[in-house]
């Protein structure tokens, strides 16, 4: 089986030639970056293996995020979990996004209407992370909630925040791309470019069955203003309960309604 080969970080992408790039901060929030939604703890070998760092090197930031309260020891098991004091700096950076409660009674809304899943999402660094999330009331909904990370190239809300890019932000984001996988990225490049032109023509990007087989969802993408990066709001649902054709036609002309809403609400 050929050797997985472990995401670049970037202490490894040029940024060390950076004088003003401080290489073990980096190195540490690779560390906290290495938990996955879903998983409670890791050993320091897992960790070392996801952020392709010597395992020497991961023990002493273990050690130093369990000393400030970022990770916690698990002495029984031998490995470290999410420490309160990372819980309380996520709760506060997710408070200061007010954004989020400007958005939920539209999205509660946009919800109950589909019977879907509707989220709000920011970029964290390759992939797009979910900030909010509300769901209709179907029995059948998607497993997703606050802190879901997903593919910024496969799935509509990525695709939705390519769209939001200005040009040189856009070719920047691609260079990132291509150099992780370079024999996908042409692949990948082509369903971005169709979802542009999905973006040009139906005001949406779509992701049907691409990013998960059994799901269908489409993507608006918003500027909030005050300085943040684009931010994307989106609708989806299982196939079996929800169709391409009905987000299209019912549910897209109130999603983009929404985004446009939400567009520069953090300037004032």
């Amino acid at each position: 089986m050929p050797r997985v080969q472990p995401p670049q970080t970037d202490a490894e992408d040029g940024s060390k030639d950076d004088r003003h790039f401080v290489t073990a901060l980096a190195r540490g929030l690779e560390v906290l970056s290495a938990f996955k939604p879903g998983e409670t703890l890791l050993a320091n070998h897992e960790i070392a293996a996801r952020c392709g760092l010597p395992r020497s090197t991961v023990s002493r930031l273990t050690y130093t995020l369990t000393k400030l309260g970022y990770l916690h020891f698990v002495e029984e098991a031998g490995k470290y979990r999410q420490g309160t004091q990372l819980m309380a700096l996520g709760s506060v950076a997710l408070g200061g996004l007010s954004v989020r409660q400007i958005a939920r009674a539209g999205m509660r809304e946009l919800a109950t209407f589909s019977d879907g899943t509707v989220g709000l999402g920011v970029r964290d660094r390759l992939s797009m992370r979910y900030v909010e999330c509300l769901r209709g009331t179907a029995a059948i909904s998607l497993n997703i909630d606050v802190g879901s990370r997903m593919s910024m190239a496969r799935s509509s809300m990525g695709r939705a925040y390519v769209a939001a890019l200005a040009l040189d932000e856009r070719a920047a984001l691609y260079d990132e791309l291509s150099r992780v996988d370079p024999l996908a990225w042409p692949k990948l490049q082509q369903g971005l470019e169709q979802a542009l032109e999905d973006h040009r023509t139906l005001g949406c990007c779509c992701s049907f069955g691409e990013w998960q087989e059994t799901v269908s969802a489409i993507a608006v993408g918003f500027r909030p203003g005050g300085g943040l990066d684009p931010m994307v709001v989106n609708c989806g649902a299982p196939t079996v309960i929800t169709s391409p054709d009905f987000l299209l036609k019912d549910v897209r002309p109130r999603l983009i309604a929404l985004a446009r809403r939400l567009e520069g609400v953090m300037g004032a």
